[in-house]
């Protein structure tokens, strides 16, 4: 059992509102609150994406939207591509028109960007790892800057391609 999972039981084994059974109101409200709250950073802090942006947020440095909607230049080429290919499927779908070519297209699309996705994920570990590093060996700010800067980008990133992949099987899922 890793040291997160063992302070949350025990936590909250401590905040647990059945231990407030006999208390005032209050004091149960609050227990139920922090309870709550407690069960809410533990996920948090579990989900390697969200702790990133839980970071990024309490350290003012989320900058979501600055290059979001811009397509990753390596990717300009494949997101044509795919929006292309999303285009054709429209009109072939509207004119009543044959599906299956355009639908293995935009499955194979679908599956690469995917596999980007988890490239971007485990990239984003890479960096919090890092990060963690930095902080527990007390790094110079400015490297830590930096580090902050990759999560961000990498983050906009992320939601950049969970978009292309969302639409795509959006797609496909109405046939």
């Amino acid at each position: 059992m890793g040291a997160l999972e063992q302070k949350f039981l025990q936590l909250s084994w401590k905040l647990h509102p059945d231990n407030f059974v006999n208390a005032s109101e209050e004091e149960r409200e609050v227990s139920l609150k922090r309870s709550s709250e407690l069960n809410d950073a533990y996920r948090t802090l579990r989900d390697p994406v969200a702790r990133v942006e839980y970071l990024l947020e309490i350290e003012a440095e989320r900058k979501e939207g600055e290059k979001k909607q811009q397509a990753p230049p390596e990717l300009l080429e494949e997101v044509f591509e795919l929006n292309e290919s999303l285009d054709e499927w429209r009109e072939a779908k509207s004119a009543g028109g044959d599906l299956t070519a355009l639908k293995t297209r935009l499955q194979a699309a679908e599956k690469n960007f995917g596999e980007k996705l988890s490239e971007v994920d485990s990239q984003l570990q890479r960096i919090a790892q890092n990060w963690d590093a930095a902080i527990d060996s007390n790094a110079d700010p400015a490297a830590r800057k930096a580090l902050m800067a990759q999560m961000n980008e990498c983050l906009n990133r992320r939601s950049y391609i969970r978009n292309l992949v969302a639409g795509a099987a959006k797609e496909l899922g109405e046939i």
